[in-house]
Order: C-alpha cells, then sequence, then structure tokens
C-alpha cells in the first residue's frame, strides 16, 4: 500500500506531451492511486471541484484541487495538505 511521507504537504501532477498525446505524470498517476486505494474520502466543497481525504495513517487531511482551472477539465490534479480551520471555512456543509 502505498502512504504519504511525513515531509510531503503537496503533491503536484502534470501533464505530458507524448507523441502527439497529452498523458498524466508520475505524481499524477500516484495522485489518482492515492485517492482511489488510501485516503479516505470526506467530501466535496460547494463548487464541486475540490475533495477534501484524510489520511488513515497520520489523521493529515488532503485536499484535491486542479490548480490550473482554466485548462480544460480543469487541469492536472494536485493534493495538498489542508489545516483544520480551513476546512472549517471551506467544507462547512
Amino acid at each position: 500500500m502505498m502512504k504519504i511521507q511525513n515531509s510531503e504537504t503537496e503533491i503536484t501532477g502534470s501533464w505530458l506531451m507524448k507523441e502527439g498525446r497529452v498523458i498524466n505524470d508520475e505524481a499524477s498517476y500516484r495522485i489518482n492511486d492515492l485517492i482511489s486505494t488510501y485516503l479516505l474520502k470526506l467530501g466535496k466543497d460547494i463548487s464541486g471541484w475540490n475533495t477534501l481525504y484524510r489520511d488513515p495513517y497520520d489523521g493529515r487531511y488532503w485536499e484535491l484541487i486542479y490548480p490550473q482551472s482554466e485548462i480544460h477539465g480543469g487541469g492536472p490534479p494536485q493534493l495538498r495538505c489542508i489545516k483544520e480551520e480551513e476546512i472549517k471555512n471551506k467544507y462547512h456543509g
């Protein structure tokens, strides 16, 4: 099982061009693996784009966002560690 290291606070994916096609980089594949097999999904924010997760091992909260929202489909994913104060403001529902 893949875990997130204690020293990590952000995992940012990128899209690569290969043979004329856009593909995910290793970080994007790792994010997808973490959210589908490891992190516990807690809910979405009001926009429906951002998703809150909790690490079952260390209890830290992680937010899945798409920081390049101007790109079709929101762009590549990013997981970032999020503090409880931010959670209360953003995920109050």
